[in-house]
């Protein structure tokens, strides 16, 4: 397991959504040693952390011991929390666990995003939807997935962060630990490599 991550620091104090409220009063009673608002915790954002990371590491056994060593890393590290959204700390730190997989294993995952093949991940069709566009937007699904595991760790997890899981380009650095710039030339470099390696399929994609 690697290190935990800096995750002090004085950091600007966003505007908080009603969510964020009520994680910031668990997060407090939490560090009054109420073990049971941590657990509310983990039950509110489990399941986003585990898309998160699924989609860096593409394996669930290893996404769901990422996910474990984030949220211990997280109750260990609570009372240095300082002025950010709880949902965005913790991805930050389940980032890191992800990272600390992928260094271990020294490899990519071949087969990154093995639930956009399934079909009980995908948003449900209409009535109108037939057998043949389902097949296509399956084609589409898998292409994509292939190609997200020909980019970098770094530039998949922008990507991830920005166009599925909708952060924005200050969210995405504080998360990740680097210059808004940096985020910005992750995205644009990772997409202008997706591009190449889909060039042969635009008509599908576009279909």
């Amino acid at each position: 397991m690697g290190e935990d991550p800096a995750v002090g620091g004085e950091v600007r104090d966003p505007v908080l959504s009603p969510a964020d409220l009520r994680d910031r009063a668990l997060v407090e009673q939490a560090l009054r040693g109420e073990t049971e608002a941590f657990d509310r915790l983990v039950e509110l954002h489990q399941d986003h952390l585990f898309a998160v990371v699924y989609r860096v590491v593409g394996d669930r056994d290893a996404a769901a011991d990422a996910v474990q060593e984030a949220f211990l890393s997280a109750w260990r590290n609570l009372p240095r929390m300082r002025g950010e959204r709880f949902r965005s700390w913790l991805t930050r730190i389940g980032l890191n666990a992800a990272t600390d997989v992928l260094r271990r294993r020294k490899r990519r995952p071949a087969d990154p995003f093995p639930e956009w093949e399934d079909d009980s991940w995908q948003p449900p069709a209409g009535e109108e939807a037939s057998p043949e566009l389902q097949a296509l937007l399956r084609s589409r699904s898998r292409l994509l997935a292939e190609a997200l595991g020909t980019i970098t760790p770094d530039q998949r997890a922008a990507i991830v962060l920005f166009d599925v899981e909708g952060y924005d380009y200050a969210e995405i650095a504080t998360i990740t630990g680097v210059s808004v710039g940096t985020v910005k030339s992750r995205i644009h470099r990772g997409r202008l490599a997706l591009r190449d390696r889909l060039a042969d399929h635009l008509e599908l994609l576009r279909g």
